[in-house]
């Protein structure tokens, strides 16, 4: 059976009202994408729990009178019309859905001698380090640009035989890096169970000792948890409001600080919001990974 997939662009604040117009003229599901590969934090507000940038694709018989559909989207007074300039309407052939997802990914090469690989593949170096990772397990498939930051910093400050927490984990890409990488034990949190499970299941695919991961909600946390590695790759809103406890975390002076998820233009704001200095150690395609270290009172 062929279908037709009509979909739409929108703002995380605008996604319910649109997911509810495309229900309304008859699509038969709809899912909800990250529009930019945006690191997600889920918070405790509707604006945390999606990503700010979310494509919205609705499903519908392939028979259905597709310009009628579209027309009364477009009249639709509840959806954004920055949303309704951004509407399409495509024919899926049929065909095996879960075999054509997995043809977009290929290995990836973060630095000289590691890799990141999808689980279905022969990694291209066996000798290398390899990351094998499922993309369909939650939020992180490394190929955005501040994924990609974190990682390119983890082959430069992951302390071997030291302690690492990644706070705000996602599908733990950035955990099982740490250990692959020669980090002892990792700390992973996330406020999404599915990410806490998603982050265990590729510790295993990776063949991670289990007693060298543990992965808790951030209220399982009691305060006294501290590494000589915090990574935190969220978002700006969130790293603000978390200054004080991933400070807190840092174990020593030496102890050190990598944060992304930020954009070029909102790096003074975050530097403004810790009480140590952060500098920014790299950039791509506009966003930053800022470091900073333990115990440095900024002046």
């Amino acid at each position: 059976m062929s279908w037709l997939q009509v979909q739409l662009e929108t703002r995380a604040d605008c996604a319910d009202a649109a997911e509810s117009a495309l229900l309304e003229v008859g699509a038969t599901a709809v899912t909800l994408q990250d529009n930019a590969d945006q690191p997600l934090y889920a918070g405790d507000t509707p604006s945390e729990t999606l990503w700010k940038q979310t494509r919205i694709s609705g499903l519908f018989p392939a028979s259905i009178n597709v310009d009628s559909t579209l027309e009364h989207l477009r009249l639709s007074n509840a959806i954004d019309p920055d949303a309704i300039a951004t509407l399409r309407a495509e024919i899926l052939e049929d065909k095996d859905w879960e075999r054509e997802w997995m043809q977009h990914y290929s290995p990836l090469q973060i630095s000289d001698g590691f890799w990141l690989c999808p689980s279905w593949l022969t990694p291209p170096e066996p000798d290398s380090v390899n990351l094998m990772l499922d993309p369909g397990l939650a939020f992180g498939t490394g190929t955005h640009p501040t994924t990609r930051l974190c990682l390119e910093a983890l082959t430069r400050y992951t302390p071997l035989q030291g302690d690492v927490v990644d706070f705000g984990c996602g599908s733990g890409i950035l955990s099982v890096a740490s250990l692959l990488l020669g980090a002892s034990r990792v700390l992973a949190t996330d406020t999404d169970p599915q990410a806490l499970a998603a982050t265990w299941a590729n510790a295993e695919r990776n063949h991670i000792d289990a007693g060298r991961l543990s992965a808790l909600h951030p209220d399982a946390l009691d305060g006294t948890e501290q590494a000589d590695l915090v990574v935190a790759n969220i978002l700006m809103g969130p790293l603000c409001d978390l200054a004080p406890q991933l400070v807190s975390m840092l174990q020593r002076p030496t102890s050190t600080l990598l944060l992304s998820g930020v954009l070029e233009q909102q790096v003074a704001a975050l530097q403004q919001a810790y009480p140590i200095p952060l500098q920014v150690a790299d950039r791509r395609e506009g966003w930053v990974v800022l470091i900073g270290q333990g115990g440095t009172e900024r002046a």
